[in-house]
């Protein structure tokens, strides 16, 4: 049964007698409207002159909602509670929460906000002014559970395209390996595991014995939750494996981003210690390395200069791995300031709104839950701070930098993997594509770069 945090409350009509003007008297200068395809996250678009002004009638295109939204954290940050509830109020009747993809985009930050507004105690009168407005728009905040996002994987490449290329890579670096043990660093909780079984039990080889430890790193991570014990996920995959005639052995291991998974690290570098030295090591990192804290966190970071994230790229280099496998959004969220965020995430996650109206129709509720996963990633990149804010997307050459500067080398995918990808995407809507950048693969959406993945080797 799914849960949501939020009961809808109607607003009152901001449009009396069904006129489209708000009667608040407000102007403000925006920046000149924009169309997709957007620039580059954080780019700047041109602006009108200080004296110009634009009624907000005409306030509808992506590039204004954008501009208000960001007039609307700078005056939260500023703690102007005049100016926030006069933009919230603009923005909940621009916005509605199911409208079309922009508009539910930015119901979406217009919540995060005031979420934000609430949790930092900033302008505390609006959250009696502006109640029944805000609630009426926003979007119900939901943390998927790993049964519900199992529902559309298929429907989307999202994740799919990080499981294909992370287990073709990993296929040809065991290759001749008869025992495989894969450490599992992913949100998705084994999730790709099964399709990886149904590969190695398919080798010309025969299959080897499979030894998969998973990290368990509970509520400290991003959505999904796992809705079982790791216990009776072991036992089902065990026993996929045993149909798939592997062998196979299950380990959980209790961690958490916030200290760079030391106790899993810790307990493979034991395990290697009694180790014969003839296993493939492989870890498996799917949408989980941009939860360790980074450079950006503050004073859960070891130094100014040395993150959390770094020294766990490091440890993990002293356990000398056959191959590691990242696949990540192609995303910057980790602007110290809530504007430089907005800015990042609003470009990006115009994406999901985007796409998801080309797999599921206008008021499903599947859409609505979908859509209510991407709403609770927008309030983490938004409201939270510290520790608690696990949404912490670098770019793919950020990543690049961080995996070389702690001893790796990056591994091109072969054209095999490349060609079951395009023909994956083919399952799905047009606007999805895929190409190469360098020795990795990018997942695109209208030409947009989506998700990364990259393979890397000890140098």
């Amino acid at each position: 049964m799914m849960q949501f945090t939020h009961a809808a409350v109607t607003a009152p009509p901001l449009y009396p007698n069904g006129h489209h003007g708000l009667g608040l008297g407000l102007f403000l200068d925006v920046g000149a409207p924009r169309a997709r395809p957007w620039p580059a996250a954080g780019s700047l678009f041109p602006t009108l002159p200080p004296s110009s002004k634009i009624s907000l009638g005409n306030l509808n295109s992506a590039g204004c909602m954008e501009q208000l939204l960001v007039h609307c954290a700078n005056a939260i940050e500023a703690n102007d509670a005049t100016l926030t509830q006069q933009i919230l109020w603009v923005l909940n009747n621009i916005a509605p929460a199911d409208g079309d993809s922009n508009q539910r985009l930015t119901a979406a930050f217009l919540c995060a906000l005031v979420a934000r507004a609430s949790r930092t105690g900033a302008c505390k009168a609006v959250t009696a002014a502006v109640a029944a407005a805000v609630e009426s728009a926003a979007l119900h905040v939901h943390r998927f559970t790993a049964v519900e996002l199992a529902s559309f994987v298929d429907l989307t490449p999202w994740h799919r395209f990080g499981y294909m290329a992370a287990n073709h890579a990993i296929l040809e670096a065991v290759e001749g390996f008869s025992v495989v043990h894969v450490v599992d660093l992913s949100t998705t909780h084994c999730m790709q595991m099964p399709t990886l079984i149904d590969m190695l039990a398919s080798r010309a080889e025969g299959p080897p014995i499979l030894r998969l430890t998973v990290a368990d790193v509970g509520c400290s991570g991003p959505p999904p939750a796992l809705d079982m014990s790791y216990d009776e996920l072991g036992a089902k995959l065990v026993n996929f494996a045993r149909s798939r005639n592997v062998t196979m052995d299950f380990r959980m291991v209790p961690t958490s981003p916030a200290d760079a998974l030391t106790s899993l690290v810790d307990q493979l570098r034991v395990q290697q210690l009694v180790s014969d030295g003839t296993e493939a090591l492989i870890v498996n990192c799917h949408m989980l390395l941009h939860t360790v804290p980074d450079e950006t966190a503050g004073s859960v970071s070891l130094t100014q200069s040395v993150s959390l994230r770094t020294m766990l790229l490091k440890s993990i280099r002293t356990l000398d791995p056959t191959l590691v496998v990242v696949a990540e959004e192609d995303a910057d969220f980790t602007a110290g300031d809530v504007v430089g965020r907005l800015r990042a995430a609003f470009n990006f996650l115009w994406i999901p709104y985007d796409a998801v109206d080309t797999f599921l129709p206008k008021g499903s509720e599947q859409r609505r839950w979908y859509e209510a996963e991407v709403g609770w990633k927008v309030e983490n990149v938004l409201a939270q701070e510290g520790v608690d804010r696990v949404e912490r997307q670098e770019d793919r050459a950020r990543w690049g930098q961080r995996m070389r500067g702690a001893g790796f080398r990056a591994v091109a995918f072969g054209e095999e993997a490349a060609g079951e990808i395009r023909t994956m995407l083919n399952e799905h809507a047009a606007g999805w594509g895929m190409k190469r950048e360098d020795d990795d693969l990018m997942l695109t959406w209208k030409g947009h770069n989506v998700v990364f993945a990259s393979a890397w080797a000890p140098s």
